[in-house]
């Protein structure tokens, strides 16, 4: 779903993944993992601006002008704007870390299975954790699009029980 700002250039995308890898097992957790990202544009409608939401944290970027690309975390749906240098990500919330809960954290995965069907692993090495190569456009899968300030109502509506009322704006 995309949420354009009445006031401010700027366009929110909220998007709806299956599961977090982690965590899936526990009794009445929701089976989705909602984020968010914004995009803002000047006069002429090209992006100047990249926020995305990383665990709990805003990131943001300036933009060249182009075609807006994020990167988006394998099992935990972290979004980054594409080629973010991946020290520059708030510690702990670190690639590393998330890398090292595939392995560690590979117990709660399986029982996760047992609930809800997904993964059993990320059956690859850290270099390819790190690398995110398989696009998806998103023009194709939007929802809705709708302009205000407080999108809470419509994305309860459009999400239902799913939506997690993360941030509305940077």
């Amino acid at each position: 779903m995309a949420v354009l700002h009445p006031l401010r250039r700027v366009i929110a995308y909220h998007l709806l993944w299956r599961d977090d890898i982690h965590g899936s097992w526990i009794p009445f957790t929701v089976p989705t993992d909602e984020e968010v990202l914004w995009i803002g544009y000047d006069a002429t409608y090209a992006p100047t601006d990249v926020w995305t939401y990383w665990h709990g944290r805003i990131l943001h970027t300036p933009w060249p002008k182009a075609q807006v690309a994020i990167d988006v975390q394998w099992g935990k749906h972290g979004s980054m704007p594409r080629n973010v240098r991946q020290s520059d990500l708030p510690k702990p919330r670190t690639l590393n870390f998330f890398y090292a809960m595939t392995l560690f954290g590979e117990p709660d995965i399986l029982l996760g299975d047992i609930t809800r069907k997904g993964p059993l692993c990320f059956c690859h090495g850290y270099r390819r954790y790190r690398q995110f190569t398989r696009p998806l456009v998103l023009a194709e899968r939007i929802d809705a699009v709708i302009r205000t300030e407080d999108p809470r109502a419509v994305l309860l509506e459009v999400f239902g029980s799913k939506y997690s009322n993360k941030h509305q704006w940077p």
